[in-house]
This record gives structure tokens, sequence and C-alpha cells, in this order.
């Protein structure tokens, strides 16, 4: 997705991330390396999002975010990790049959894995297949309902398929997980003008 490259790169995709990244998310040069926190994978998301929620800087946010996608992308398998890898960079050079056969491997092997569905869902995207996109969200959304990269995916594809009210729904979903992120912040703002001046 567009978005997810803006929000791992930016959303979907952070490699997003991740960073979708996705979905799409930001980037990873610019990412303190996660302090050891005690507590399991789920306390410290946890936490990285109650802090994402408070965070008032827009760079401090981003690292927060660039955080979060660090443990969403790591899959406990090297062999999952590196599928990702050359799915990303299958990606990259736009060859994206290619990284879907990596990507349904990927979530046959991990079904739980959410940054195998995000990415598949981006990718899709990208092909525009959005129904199988939609698809891909709605499991990443099951299984981690605050991917605020496969939000900006969705938001997108509602937008680019004419449902505004949708995707201002699905942007504002974004930034009550992430207020600082200004794309989210930006459209937001785009589609309530054009909302308001539809019903004049």
């Amino acid at each position: 997705m567009r978005i997810v490259f803006a929000v791992l790169a930016t959303s979907f995709l952070s490699v997003s991330l991740a960073p979708s990244a996705l979905a799409a998310g930001p980037a990873a040069r610019d990412v303190a390396p996660p302090q050891a926190t005690p507590g399991t994978r789920a306390e410290r998301l946890d936490k990285l999002f109650a802090d994402l929620k408070r965070e008032r800087n827009e760079k401090a946010a981003e690292r927060i975010a660039n955080q979060i996608y660090m443990v969403w992308n790591d899959s406990g398998s090297a062999s999952v990790d590196l599928m990702m890898q050359w799915a990303q960079k299958a990606i990259q050079d736009q060859k994206f049959d290619v990284a879907m056969d990596f990507l349904d491997e990927v979530v046959t092997l991990q079904p739980d894995f959410v940054e195998g569905w995000n990415r598949r869902a981006t990718v899709n995207f990208l092909m525009k297949n959005y129904a199988k996109s939609m698809a891909d969200i709605d499991r990443v959304l099951e299984l981690e309902p605050r991917h605020f990269g496969a939000l900006s995916g969705l938001a997108q594809i509602m937008a680019d398929t004419g449902r505004k009210e949708q995707a201002l729904k699905a942007w504002q979903r974004v930034l009550d997980i992430y207020p600082m992120l200004r794309n989210a912040q930006q459209q937001v703002s785009t589609l309530s003008e054009d909302l308001a001046g539809e019903s004049i």
C-alpha cells in the first residue's frame, strides 16, 4: 500500500513493517534499539502502545512506532524471517508474484504471524487485488486490532474506491492509536473538509 510504504515506509509495509511495515511504516534507520524490557511480548507491546498514545513529539512517537514494528517483525523463526526478507526484496523489485509466493508460504507456516498477513495485504493492494487485500487486513486486525499500518491500508482502499466516510473512520482509528502520525492527521483533515463540502 502506498500508505504502508508511508507508515513503514509508512504501513502497511514497515519494512516496514516492518512496519506494514505496511503497512505499512517508518524508516528503520532512525530506530533506537528496543530496550530490554521484562515481560512477555504482549506486555512489551501494551507498554509501547501506551507510550505511543501519550507521546506528543512526532519524532519520539515515530521511534516508538518503529519499536512496535520491530516486535511485530520478529516471527521467532529464522526460516520465516528469511522468507520475509526475500518477499521484501521482491516487492522492492516490483516482482509481486514472487513476493506473494513467499508470503503465502509464510502465512501457511505461521498463521498467527501478523506481519506475514500485513505484508501480503500490501502486495495484494499493490496488485490492485483490493478484495484479497481487505481479507488479509481483516486477518491482521483479528490478530492485532491496534495495527495502525493495516488500518492505514484499509483507509487507503476505502479512499481509492470512493468510500470517503469509511476512509475517514479508518484514519480516525489510526489516530486513536497513533495520535502523532502526520499522514493520518492530514488525511483526516482533508477527508473531513471534502465530506463537509459534499454535504452543503
